[in-house]
């Protein structure tokens, strides 16, 4: 089966975002081939994810004090920066109908996120085995090497049925920039925030110990997409005439808008934070949260443990409920297999601490907010 292959750089986000979603409607009307796209944006630029408040995620002072150009994804997942160093993938195919990729697993698997999930990173995993990078699809949207964030992965239905499959491929970060764009619970950024954060993802390049072209991985990806999934990947030269005439009026009609990029929900972020010292050094837990979820939380301190148990703790509790009892079994599920990589911090000690940050994020909303309110509700639409 010939599919397209599309290659573009230094794209601006509003362009880029209107043409994944153009190629998605226009494949489910057949109107355009099933497409590959892999593209850069031009450095840099801040995506918050489809349901999430630009103002709780972004520094936007610092962006426009400094040029980094705000826009929506239609995608969801959380807030990215991206530039000539991170790779975008989009996979536009038919949404019904069409079980060549191994998309569906059995029955009606489209309804299924995380299968979707799974079987379209099977394209990028296979790509980057190829390169060397031993990576692998965990949890329900993260490609990780050893517990480290590589690639962020999204998935939209468009109206007519055809689906985007969104991944942002980080080849080479810069953490101080991505730290002062978007919103964290830190109170200061410094080398040891540095530091914690560059223990959690990863890059290509670091993982390879090398510098690799962007060009190279581009071109490893497609390979490991026409083997997964048995397509011929026919290079194209660029957008049919009609594809851009769509494009540019998605952009000004959505993507260039305030309304688009700026929408709130009325639930505000709060942060926390909770210091415990024990025999085996200080834990220092700070949580975002989104409401009543965890939506990020940041494990420090000067104990010793092991950096992929430490990031796979932080990964689980991600979009976590903040019931403590459930934090609590979370917390025991992953010590009940690592906690050996913890040197002697107990599981208890961790749940304390994380509960305890948790409550004064609690308190903090509770300031914010005159009246309370019972649920964290989003935006509707069919959007993973």
């Amino acid at each position: 089966m010939n599919w397209r292959l599309i290659t573009d750089d230094n794209v601006s986000p509003s362009f880029g975002l209107a043409a994944d979603e153009i190629l998605a409607q226009r494949v489910g009307l057949n109107l355009s081939q099933p497409t590959l796209r892999l593209y850069t944006y031009r450095s840099h630029c801040a995506l918050v994810g489809r349901f999430q408040n630009a103002e709780n995620e972004i520094r936007v002072d610092y962006c426009r004090e400094n040029g980094i150009p705000i826009n929506r994804r239609p995608t969801g997942g959380g807030a990215i920066i991206m530039g000539a160093d991170q790779l975008g993938v989009a996979l536009t195919i038919p949404g019904r109908g069409d079980d060549s990729l191994r998309l569906t697993a059995q029955g009606d698997a489209y309804s299924h996120a995380r299968e979707l999930m799974s079987n379209f990173s099977e394209g990028l995993v296979r790509g980057l085995n190829q390169l060397g990078v031993q990576a692998s699809f965990r949890r329900k949207n993260d490609i990780e090497v050893d517990g480290k964030k590589l690639v962020g992965l999204g998935i939209y239905r468009a109206p007519s049925g055809g689906l985007l499959f969104h991944a942002s491929m980080l080849v080479d970060l810069d953490i101080a920039l991505m730290l002062r764009v978007l919103n964290t619970p830190f109170e200061k950024i410094s080398d040891k925030e540095i530091d914690t954060v560059a223990g959690r993802i990863t890059t290509v390049r670091r993982e390879l110990e090398n510098w690799v072209a962007l060009d190279e991985v581009r071109r490893v990806i497609t390979d490991g997409f026409a083997g997964a999934f048995n397509l011929s990947l026919v290079h194209a030269d660029g957008f049919t005439r009609d594809e851009l005439a769509d494009i540019a009026k998605l952009e000004n009609e959505k993507y260039l808008t305030d309304d688009w990029v700026y929408q709130t929900t009325s639930v505000p972020d709060s942060n926390g934070s909770a210091k415990i010292k024990t025999d085996a050094g200080l834990i220092d837990v700070s949580v975002t949260m989104a409401g009543g979820t965890i939506k990020a939380a940041f494990i420090g301190g000067d104990f010793f443990a092991e950096e992929s148990a430490v990031a796979d703790l932080e990964a689980s509790l991600r979009w976590h409920a903040s019931q403590p009892e459930k934090v609590a079994a979370t917390i025991g599920k992953i010590f009940q297999s690592r906690e050996s990589q913890f040197n002697g911090i107990k599981p208890e000690v961790m749940i304390e601490a994380v509960t305890k940050a948790v409550s004064r994020a609690r308190v903090v909303e509770s300031q914010m907010r005159a009246d309370p309110y019972g649920c964290y509700v989003t935006p509707g639409g069919a959007h993973a």
